[in-house]
């Protein structure tokens, strides 16, 4: 686990940070690729080794599948990912991913309106959480105080399939423009998540109000990271190389804001790998962020 040192005042990170590739272990690449494909309408390409890149062919790749059969299962009581949220650009995008995912009759864990965002929850072959969302425009994203609210209301379902309710056409993949939204991590400590998402990396802490989660982004976005302790409080770092998380990208705009984040980095004394894709850390909890230029 690592140990984070105090560091100066807080320094926010850019505000055109975003969040890039989710990388994932899965058991059955074949399997996956189905269901990516035909629930989720991903297109898939081979990076061979047991690889698979999936994105909509024009923003390049929002997840990538690393399989190994020998990989332990997916432990949802340690570190790792909750979900990851894929951000599609509108309420009828949002309708087509419903009608494909019950076109491939697929379960839902659940849909919430979040009044920032409207939201499907399912998990992918292996157990792992995924959020397909869009937001509301965010103008209309309430506050109360100077502080940003948010809620978890049951989502109008009927309401959302309305938006295709005329519709001559299918859209059997998600459209150019989806990307990666935000990623929400399971931690064993808000405090130390805290510490290093915003006192170090520099996100803004946007939600207190959820009991055991904290919730952070670049730009006033409502989060690009969700953190919480609900199944994974106190809980030692997962198995390296079990079904689950294996990083997520988070991206700076240009090489001098990567360097100044690195610098807060350094200065915090974490360990940091440097490689082909970017500088490689781990959070407190064990997860672990690539953080790169765009």
């Amino acid at each position: 686990m690592a140990v984070i040192s105090p560091t100066s005042a807080f320094r926010p990170i850019h505000p055109d940070t975003a969040l890039g590739t989710v990388r994932l272990t899965v058991s059955d690449l074949e399997r996956s690729r189905r269901f990516y494909e035909t629930a989720i309408g991903l297109a898939t390409t081979d990076l061979g080794r047991d690889t698979l890149a999936l994105g909509t062919g024009a923003d390049g790749s929002l997840i990538e599948l690393h399989a190994d059969r020998a990989a332990a299962p997916l432990d949802r009581r340690a570190p790792g990912l909750y979900h990851l949220a894929i951000l599609v650009p509108t309420r009828r995008d949002l309708a087509f991913a419903l009608a494909r995912l019950a076109e491939a009759r697929w379960p839902l864990d659940g849909a919430s309106d979040h009044l920032v965002s409207e939201a499907l929850y399912l998990s992918d072959p292996d157990g792992n959480g995924i959020e397909i969302y869009c937001d509301r425009p965010r103008e209309q994203w309430p506050r109360s105080g100077g502080q940003l609210q948010m809620a978890t209301l049951a989502l109008d379902l009927d309401g959302v399939l309305d938006e295709i309710a005329q519709a001559t056409t299918s859209q059997p993949t998600l459209p150019a423009g989806t990307h990666i939204g935000h990623v929400h991590l399971q931690v064993s400590s808000l405090d130390e998540a805290e510490s290093f998402y915003h006192g170090v990396l520099g996100f803004d802490v946007t939600v207190r109000g959820y009991p055991g989660a904290l919730f952070v982004s670049a730009g006033g976005y409502h989060h690009h990271l969700g953190l919480n302790t609900w199944h994974s409080r106190g809980a030692a770092t997962a198995l390296p190389g079990a079904i689950g998380l294996r990083e997520f990208e988070v991206k700076l705009p240009d090489a001098r804001q990567l360097e100044l984040v690195l610098g807060r980095v350094r200065a915090a004394g974490i360990a940091l790998d440097s490689t082909a894709r970017g500088a490689l850390i781990c959070d407190p909890s064990g997860n672990s962020v690539l953080l790169r230029s765009r």
